[in-house]
């Protein structure tokens, strides 16, 4: 059994979370370990003693984070309509990935060594498989659309981020993906 952490110490894991959030959003999972303890205001040394491995940092800084995604993509799974279930989903993905680079890391990264995250990604993928065959048992996917299509789209949209509207070619992604009337 573990002690619990005396308060500064509490205090500089809580700032070291979340200056990796802040800069593993901003450059990726591989941005300088030193630029982080620098925005916590710590050590190197500290930074270390507190996660000895990046891989204990990246999920330290992201489990919150894919909690919460894994709680909207339920909340898509459990929306009225299968259509807007889908697209909820898909936009509060892209939106995610679009400008937090750790993110689209986590969600396309093989994760070794951070069994916790590749877990979590691996529930949201079950969600995201459900909303998929929710969508298609109501007639409002393509039938030859599926999870790994769903993988490039997101991509495809979140790349286009720097470029300009991603939203708008989102759009024209999503009139793709509806069945074609005959």
């Amino acid at each position: 059994m573990s002690r619990p952490l005396r308060r500064d110490a509490q205090r500089n894991r809580e700032l070291l979370v979340a200056a990796a959030r802040e800069v593993f959003g901003e450059k990726g999972l591989d941005a300088p370990l030193e630029e982080i303890a620098r925005r916590a205001g710590v050590s190197i040394g500290t930074l270390y003693n507190r996660f000895p491995t990046r891989t204990d940092l990246v999920e330290a800084a992201f489990s919150g984070m894919l909690d919460r995604w894994a709680g909207e993509a339920e909340q898509a799974l459990a929306a009225e309509d299968p259509w807007d279930g889908l697209v909820q989903l898909i936009v509060r993905t892209c939106e995610l990935q679009s400008v937090d680079r750790g993110m689209t890391e986590i969600c396309t990264s093989d994760l070794p060594g951070a069994p916790g995250l590749r877990a979590a990604r691996e529930r949201v993928g079950e969600v995201f498989e459900k909303v998929l065959e929710r969508a298609h048992g109501a007639g409002v996917l393509r039938p030859d659309f599926g999870l790994a299509d769903l993988a490039f789209a997101i991509a495809a949209t979140t790349q286009a981020a720097p470029l300009g509207d991603w939203r708008r070619h989102l759009t024209f992604l999503l009139d793709g993906i509806r069945p074609q009337d005959t």
